[in-house]
Order: C-alpha cells, then structure tokens, then sequence
C-alpha cells in the first residue's frame, strides 16, 4: 500500500471502463477512497462490489459530465461520503473521428460537451473545495491528440488540446491554494475509446490502430506517480505512448 495515496479522497469520471475503471483498481489497492462516476449504473455498481470485496473503498454515483449538475452531485457527494475531496480525476471522454466534410456537427457537440465543458465541470465543483482545504491536486486527461492534429481527428484532437491548455492556465491560477494539476496524455491504450467513433471507415482504421495498444494499467500507474509524489513536487504532465507508436 503506498502511504502517499491511502486516506486520499479521490473522485474519477468515466470511471465505467478503460483507465477510469483500471486507475479506481489500482488507487482502491494503494487505500484511497474513491468516489466513482459514470453513466453505466450496473458497471459501475459492479466495480464498486468489486473494490469493496477486495478490501478497498468505493462510492458511486451515476454521471453525465456533460450536465454541470451530475458533476456537482458527485463532487459533493465525496465530500458528504469523506468528509474532503483530495484528488479530481476527469477522465470522461469519446472519440468520434470524422473528416469536416462529412459535418458530423452532433458528434462535434457532444465532443465539447464531454471533452471540455466535462474537463470545466469537474474543475468548477471542486475548486472551492479545495481552495477551502489549502490543497488538492486536479489531474485531466488530454491525449497524445492534444500535441498532434491528424486527418479525421482534428475536433477530437481540438478538443484535447483545449484539455492541455485550460490546464496550464489553472496550475499557475491556484498556486496561492496548495493545489497541484496534472496533465496525463496517452498514446493508443486498450480502452472503449475506439467504440465512441461513429464512421465506420474511420472506426476500422483506428481498430487496425490501436492493435499496438498497451493496457489501461500503465496510464493507472502513471496517475498513481503523480498522486504519489510529496505535496511540494507537482508533476505537470505525463505523455506516454506504447514503444511501437510512431506518433
């Protein structure tokens, strides 16, 4: 168990499958306490059976991050549950590529709805939380996406990017508060992800993709390095590809 994560209240979105569901995992097993949220009730009451049969900690709370209320909810519910809330994990996000000549405009919507407003969401509700306690420590999920633009991705890789950016604006925003922030961008992960692309041609080219995936955990473990180091070491981004990925 790793004394620099037990005790440590830690909410995670998206937290149904793929890193959500591998980091919720692998923090339970370090003694965190965890606050889960995703919109797939029975998966998530799943998990939480799962956590609390294997010893560990786990609250849910089914969450659309889109709606600024569910994030809300579940943010105040952690703190209802223990009292504070010592990390935020926005995780939440889909991938529905397209080339803008297509005009997938509803695709494009829900995109900035759950990549971004979801990512601002999650910032807003626990910002005065953490303000209040003089320490907290904020991680987003962007993506190797957020460094490079490619055909077909460029309101996914948008989107991301926007995630590395709000960021970076926060950490040197609440440095007078203790809180730490941390940007984690992964390559080609063994997740749904490739599940949320809507074009089936695109869908098949980023299945054939993604066949170099590396699994979910080494994303948990690269959280759980950033959560791990003392309060005065804040470890800004971590961007990590599998060894085979040329981009």
């Amino acid at each position: 168990m790793n004394g620099l994560i037990a005790g440590k209240v830690v909410v995670i979105t998206g937290a149904s499958s793929g890193i959500g569901e591998t980091t919720a995992k692998h923090l339970a097993a370090s003694g965190a306490l965890l606050f889960l949220g995703a919109r797939r009730k029975h998966r998530l009451d799943a998990l939480v059976d799962e956590i609390r049969n294997a010893g560990g900690k786990a609250h849910a709370l089914v969450t659309d991050v889109s709606r600024r209320a569910d994030v809300e909810r579940l943010v105040h519910g952690a703190r209802e549950a223990y009292g504070r809330v010592d990390v935020i994990i926005n995780n939440a996000g889909i991938m529905p590529l397209s080339p803008f000549e297509r005009l997938k405009v509803d695709d494009w919507d829900r995109m900035i709805d759950i990549n971004v407003k979801g990512v601002l969401y999650g910032i807003a509700a626990v910002l005065p939380i953490m303000k209040e306690q003089k320490s907290g420590h904020i991680i987003n999920v962007s993506s190797v996406a957020g460094h490079k633009v490619r055909p077909g991705n460029a309101i996914y890789a948008a989107t991301k990017h926007a995630v590395r950016v709000i960021s970076e604006g926060l950490r040197m925003e609440v440095k007078p508060y203790g809180i730490r922030t941390t940007i984690i961008s992964p390559g080609a992960i063994a997740t749904e992800l490739v599940d949320s692309v809507t074009e089936p041609d695109l869908q098949e080219r980023a299945r054939a993709f993604y066949a170099l995936a590396v699994p979910a955990d080494v994303i948990a473990r690269a959280i759980a390095y950033a959560i791990s180091e003392p309060p005065e070491v804040d470890v800004n981004e971590i961007l990590l590809r599998p060894t085979a990925q040329e981009f």
